[in-house]
């Protein structure tokens, strides 16, 4: 069997291997780019890269001089199309932004099939690992670790028995909430009178409290918290 062919097949299952490997996390956790994306993504960026690199084998007729041979160069035409790719798997959902994790496993799925199709396998092997790691390790890192956790808040009442602000504030900070930035509306033609603000908690089951806390209130309109973490 030719060397060449044994080499690229080998480079090519590889790539699809490590893209696979890596779209199996993502598939685990019901992302929409997952298992036959990132596949499809290494196995390609590490056959464009095979192109670069047999290049005086593809075109054995043209002058030595009009072939360069710089893999970099279609690794940065590569890494440039995944963007748009990256771009499509992110969406924003009212105040939360959420597919940048996958969009960024797409890219280092891409830059794993191109370090692949150089032959670099150790540097390959390393990537894989390491992105294993921060998806799926380091997920469970990020849920045990203290952080901030913020919310827009959205109260409404009638426009003739609202709470003033320092009374709505007061309960909110009653269940360890920082509330900030208020702004003030009148909807429904001047019947309803709104309260929107950011709040912010170290604890995220402090907002389960306080949507507890404010249903219960009759002046209480309508009411929403909405997370704005990514």
């Amino acid at each position: 069997m030719d060397e060449q062919f044994i080499t690229v097949a080998t480079r090519l299952t590889l790539s699809l291997l490590a893209g696979g490997i890596i779209g199996l996390e993502r598939t685990y956790h019901g992302r929409p780019a997952g298992f036959r994306t990132h596949v499809l993504v290494c196995t390609s960026s590490a056959l464009l890269v095979l192109v670069s690199v047999y290049q005086w084998e593809l075109l054995p007729h043209a002058p030595r001089e009009a072939i360069r041979i710089d893999p970099t160069r279609m690794a940065q035409g590569i890494m440039t199309g995944i963007g748009f790719l990256g771009a499509g798997v992110i969406v924003k959902e009212r105040l939360a932004v959420r597919g940048l994790t996958t969009a960024a496993s797409i890219w280092i799925t891409a830059a794993i099939g191109i370090v692949i199709g150089m032959g670099f396998y150790s540097a390959a092997g390393l990537g894989v690992t390491m992105a294993l790691g921060t998806l799926a390790v380091f997920r469970w890192v990020e849920s045990i670790m203290p952080a901030i956790r913020y919310a827009q808040l959205t109260v409404r009442f009638s426009r003739h028995s609202h709470l003033n602000q320092d009374e709505l504030v007061e309960i909110i900070r009653a269940h360890d909430i920082t509330a900030g930035g208020p702004s003030y509306q009148l909807e429904d033609e001047g019947r309803m009178f709104q309260y929107q603000m950011s709040i912010r908690t170290r604890n995220a089951v402090n907002l389960r409290y306080l949507a507890e806390t404010l249903s219960k209130m009759e002046q209480i309109q309508e009411f929403s918290i909405t997370p704005t973490r990514d």
